[in-house]
Protein backbone atom coordinates (compact mmCIF):
# COMPACT_ATOMS: atom_id res chain seq x y z
CA UNK A 1 0.00 0.00 0.00
CA UNK A 2 1.23 3.30 -0.59
CA UNK A 3 1.60 6.19 2.00
CA UNK A 4 0.32 9.64 0.99
CA UNK A 5 1.48 12.84 2.58
CA UNK A 6 -0.78 14.81 3.94
CA UNK A 7 0.42 18.05 5.39
CA UNK A 8 0.15 19.48 8.45
CA UNK A 9 -1.31 23.17 9.00
CA UNK A 10 2.18 24.09 9.67
CA UNK A 11 3.54 22.95 6.24
CA UNK A 12 0.70 24.44 4.79
CA UNK A 13 1.86 27.66 6.13
CA UNK A 14 4.73 27.24 5.05
CA UNK A 15 4.52 26.77 1.46
CA UNK A 16 2.03 29.52 0.90
CA UNK A 17 4.67 31.59 2.81
CA UNK A 18 7.12 30.88 0.24
CA UNK A 19 4.76 31.04 -2.59
CA UNK A 20 4.33 34.40 -1.07
CA UNK A 21 8.14 35.11 -1.40
CA UNK A 22 8.10 33.66 -5.10
CA UNK A 23 4.99 36.30 -5.90
CA UNK A 24 5.97 39.34 -8.03
CA UNK A 25 5.28 42.19 -6.29
CA UNK A 26 2.89 43.12 -9.33
CA UNK A 27 0.79 40.60 -8.62
CA UNK A 28 0.18 41.21 -4.72
CA UNK A 29 -0.79 44.67 -4.88
CA UNK A 30 -3.01 43.90 -7.82
CA UNK A 31 -4.80 41.14 -5.43
CA UNK A 32 -4.53 43.74 -2.80
CA UNK A 33 -6.61 46.24 -4.62
CA UNK A 34 -9.15 43.85 -5.88
CA UNK A 35 -9.84 42.50 -2.32
CA UNK A 36 -10.00 46.01 -1.09
CA UNK A 37 -12.68 47.24 -4.05
CA UNK A 38 -14.45 43.85 -3.06
CA UNK A 39 -14.83 44.82 0.57
CA UNK A 40 -16.06 48.02 -0.81
CA UNK A 41 -18.46 46.84 -3.03
CA UNK A 42 -20.02 44.00 -0.62
CA UNK A 43 -20.32 46.41 2.33
CA UNK A 44 -22.23 49.26 0.43
CA UNK A 45 -24.26 47.10 -1.43
CA UNK A 46 -25.64 45.43 1.86
CA UNK A 47 -25.94 49.31 3.65
CA UNK A 48 -27.34 50.08 -0.23
CA UNK A 49 -30.19 47.90 0.60
CA UNK A 50 -30.50 48.30 4.12
CA UNK A 51 -31.53 51.80 3.34
CA UNK A 52 -33.89 51.04 0.77
CA UNK A 53 -31.87 52.76 -1.93
CA UNK A 54 -33.42 50.77 -5.03
CA UNK A 55 -36.85 51.70 -3.44
CA UNK A 56 -37.64 47.71 -3.26
CA UNK A 57 -41.40 47.47 -1.52
CA UNK A 58 -44.11 44.86 -1.82
CA UNK A 59 -44.21 41.21 -0.13
CA UNK A 60 -40.47 40.50 -0.84
CA UNK A 61 -39.51 43.56 0.94
CA UNK A 62 -37.41 41.34 4.22
CA UNK A 63 -35.28 40.21 1.74
CA UNK A 64 -33.70 42.89 1.25
CA UNK A 65 -32.48 43.22 4.98
CA UNK A 66 -32.05 39.68 4.86
CA UNK A 67 -29.29 39.95 1.44
CA UNK A 68 -28.01 43.14 3.07
CA UNK A 69 -26.94 41.98 5.85
CA UNK A 70 -25.52 39.03 4.36
CA UNK A 71 -23.78 41.08 2.45
CA UNK A 72 -22.18 43.21 5.02
CA UNK A 73 -20.95 40.12 7.18
CA UNK A 74 -19.05 39.13 4.24
CA UNK A 75 -17.82 42.30 3.46
CA UNK A 76 -16.59 42.33 6.88
CA UNK A 77 -15.19 38.67 6.98
CA UNK A 78 -13.10 39.71 3.80
CA UNK A 79 -12.08 42.20 5.17
CA UNK A 80 -10.66 40.20 8.05
CA UNK A 81 -9.23 37.62 5.88
CA UNK A 82 -7.94 40.68 3.72
CA UNK A 83 -6.08 42.14 6.95
CA UNK A 84 -4.92 38.89 8.57
CA UNK A 85 -3.70 37.33 4.95
CA UNK A 86 -5.14 34.67 4.71
CA UNK A 87 -6.24 35.21 1.03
Amino acid sequence: MSEYNIPTPEEKRRQRLEERENTPAAGHIMRTIFGIIMIVIYVGMGVLLLINFFNWGGDWAWTRYVVGIVLIIYGLWRAYRQVKGID
